[in-house]
């Protein structure tokens, strides 16, 4: 391991990779002293789909783009680069996927840089072995594992902390691409190595882990952690740009259950006694943050499986008419749906299942937030779930004509209404769910990962 020493910089150029940033950020950050860059690759924020296909969210252009900039700024620098949750769960093709566009952004720069990869994708026949053991344990709300569930998955991953990351630094790394890993283990992992204490570290970590979110504007780009023996500080890489004491206090209520503490693989960040100081009119220096270590480390594992698949049709309604009773009329159009799809296909309402959103009345939060005037216009979105693409696909288009001139229990005539595309069905293919929320102990921190340390 290398010596501790006095303090650390780490620099985050945005909150994920793909997202875009000034280039400009990047180079001043690398002014400012940056000893590593860190970006996450990935989350769950956008729903079970990307992990259950294993694909990405993001553009490899996108994703092209930020990396050849940082690629550069941590060759010219002599400093590593760190990605987690790497194409955009964190699967096992999402990191090979990110490091082919890595491999040939090196090979076009001519940059020589050893690069390593670290896999987190989980097999279901392991997983069972740990669960007999009694090694697997439920988070609120999920229950108890059933092994079927574990087999249903398509895929699986465990979330790693910063062990594996230091790992593969340690052995030689400039450049690791991970697999599913916490936000803020990416940022977490090269101060750690280095000896920094591991309160301010994490919190640090936590902070930045969005990049410039945590400033007073974050589409600026990112942001500077300096982490020393007693705290950190952070500014933006933006010069116009500032943090805050509020706006650096308010990250930790990002994504946490608790604002005073986040759960990590390893233990725990405790921030209540942190304090956090303007040192000028951009940059804020945060002390008093602790991390317990748990008495058990724990690997966290997220996994998606196929529920169905989806058939989706959109429409739009101008008639002030049905406007002005557009709860009615979507009552009908349910009923009308339900009926037709008996008579038409003789399917049962349990062989198919649909949903009607009303963009522009009550899409978003339906009845918790009652309207109490007509809109100007609505968009109905109907949205068919059925076990196979056909079934989803054949009971959207039963709803097509209902759709385009469904008339109110009142009319005397037929509405014209507007779908938005043509075909009106959108088939959407297959539908998928979350279903693991469960942690599993281990007896090592990196047990459950792969490390393969490229040529130099």
């Amino acid at each position: 391991m290398t010596a501790p020493r006095d303090s650390v910089r780490i620099l985050v150029p945005t909150g994920m990779l793909g997202g875009g940033f000034p280039p400009e950020t990047v180079t001043r950050g690398l002014e400012l002293g940056a000893d590593v860059i860190a970006v996450d690759g990935g989350s769950t924020d956008s729903g079970p789909y990307y992990l259950g296909s294993g694909t990405a969210k993001t553009a490899a252009a996108a994703v092209a783009r930020d990396l050849r900039v940082l690629l550069r700024a941590a060759a010219t620098a002599g400093i590593p680069l760190v990605v987690g949750s790497c194409g955009t769960s964190g699967t096992d093709s999402g990191v090979d996927w990110v490091a082919g566009i890595t491999r040939g952004i090196l090979a076009e720069e001519g940059l020589d840089l050893r690069v390593a990869t670290i896999y987190s994708e989980q097999r279901a026949a392991d997983l069972k072995e740990h669960l007999g053991r009694g090694q697997v344990h439920p988070l609120p709300p999920a229950g108890e594992l059933d092994p079927a569930t574990l087999e249903s998955c398509r895929h699986i991953v465990g979330m790693m902390g910063h062990e594996p990351i230091v790992s593969a630094l340690a052995a030689g790394a400039d450049v690791v691409l991970a697999g599913r890993a916490t936000d803020t283990a990416v940022a977490a992992a090269y101060p750690l190595m280095l000896g920094m204490p591991a309160g301010p570290t994490w919190h640090a970590a936590k902070i930045v882990e969005c990049g410039g979110q945590c400033t007073t504007n974050p589409r600026a780009g990112g942001v500077l952690a300096t982490i020393d023996a007693t705290g950190f500080t952070i500014e933006p890489l933006d010069p116009t740009v500032a943090c805050t004491p509020t706006s650096v206090a308010a990250h930790m209520l990002y994504e946490t259950v608790n604002p005073f503490s986040m759960r990590e693989p390893a233990g725990t960040i405790m921030v209540a006694d942190a304090t956090y100081r303007a040192l000028d009119d951009r940059r804020v220096r945060v002390e008093g943050s602790r991390f317990e270590l748990a008495d058990q480390h724990t690997i966290k594992l997220e996994g998606a499986r196929i529920t169905g698949y989806e058939t989706m049709s959109f429409t739009a309604i101008r008639d002030p008419h049905i406007l002005g009773q557009i709860t009615t009329w979507a009552a009908l159009l349910r009923k009308m749906i339900t009926e037709w799809v008996s008579g038409t296909l003789g399917l049962s309402t349990d062989e198919y299942a649909f949903d009607i959103r009303l963009y522009g009345h009550n899409a978003i939060l339906g009845d918790l937030d009652p309207s109490d005037r007509p809109p100007r216009e609505v968009g109905v979105m109907l949205l068919v779930s059925a076990a196979d693409q056909q079934t989803a696909t054949a009971v959207a288009k039963v709803a097509n004509p209902l759709m385009l001139h469904l008339p109110t229990p009142d009319m005397d005539y037929l509405p014209s209404l507007a779908f938005a595309t043509s075909p009106a069905e959108i088939e959407r293919g297959a539908a998928y769910e979350f279903v693991l929320n469960h942690v599993v102990d281990v007896d090592s921190p990196t047990s459950l990962f792969r490390i393969y340390l490229g040529e130099n």
